[in-house]
């Protein structure tokens, strides 16, 4: 299954795919909203990471839980998705928000989900036109059908964790504990093995290779039972496809490693 569309390709299908802006930023969490309102891909919505694709943060639970379902499936039928659209979503961060997005939408239960190669930095240099208008409100029929077994919780690892092979998908220094910028302990679940997720493109956000991402996961001895995480189930995603190119199926983590560490305390051991 392609799960690509290039900018030449999206330009020969404007107005007949629902398109998604998922740019964010950790760091500044208006920026997308605000580049978006500067311009983007004609016809674009947007999808806000922590207003559309997470629900509210609780004590436990990471920094991004997945979001309820009605509420994204009323945003998605807004844009006018209906059962059988072709959804297209891009950012500008080598795809690690667009992943998550394609991942929601999956597991939702729709399956027609491409992400832009390149992103919007290769639409642009493609000569791909832009926008600073919204697109009017629509009335789509889209109907979500989760499929709960995509996902594991703590329990589910504590239970059974010899029975998982766990994926960190966070950079090597993260993994290690040798800095954390954004959760209060550094560390990785013990067991974990790292495979950071920006790995899967190159530094101008396009998809590598099948061959490529075969290479990345020529280590990886054990492939029944994946489950992935990141700080917060988001960059993930991008582990799961790589590893979906290739033919391995993965298991999400949606609270990570911001929900594993909230349960331990300051002096625990982070591993």
């Amino acid at each position: 299954m392609n799960h690509f569309i290039t900018s030449e390709q999206l330009k020969r299908q404007l107005g007949k795919v629902v398109i998604f802006d998922c740019r964010f930023n950790l760091m500044n969490k208006t920026q997308g909203q605000e580049q978006y309102r500067t311009g983007h891909i004609p016809g674009a919505y947007f999808l806000d990471l922590e207003k559309d694709l997470s629900s509210a943060v609780a004590t436990h639970g990471g920094r991004h839980p997945l979001p309820d379902t009605e509420t994204l499936s009323k945003k998605l039928r807004t844009a006018g998705v209906n059962q059988q659209s072709t959804i297209v979503l891009y950012d500008d961060s080598r795809m690690g928000y667009a992943a998550r997005g394609w991942w929601l939408l999956r597991y939702l239960g729709h399956q027609q989900v491409l992400i832009l190669d390149g992103g919007f930095a290769g639409w642009i240099a493609s000569g791909g036109g832009l926008d600073r208008r919204e697109p009017a409100i629509k009335s789509g029929n889209f109907k979500a059908t989760p499929q709960k077994d995509w996902i594991v919780n703590r329990e589910d690892i504590l239970q059974a964790a010899s029975n998982f092979t766990l994926i960190d998908s966070r950079e090597a220094k993260r993994y290690r504990g040798e800095e954390e910028p954004i959760d209060p302990i550094a560390g990785h679940i013990p067991g974990a093995l790292n495979y950071f997720w920006q790995e899967a493109t190159s530094e101008q956000g396009f998809i590598k290779s099948p061959e490529a991402q075969l290479q990345r996961w020529n280590d990886l001895t054990e492939r029944d039972n994946l489950v992935v995480y990141c700080g917060s189930g988001v960059t993930a995603c991008m582990n799961i496809l790589s590893l979906e190119m290739i033919g391995i199926k993965a298991k999400l983590y949606p609270g990570s490693w911001s929900d594993w560490c909230s349960y331990l305390s300051s002096t625990s051991p982070s591993a």
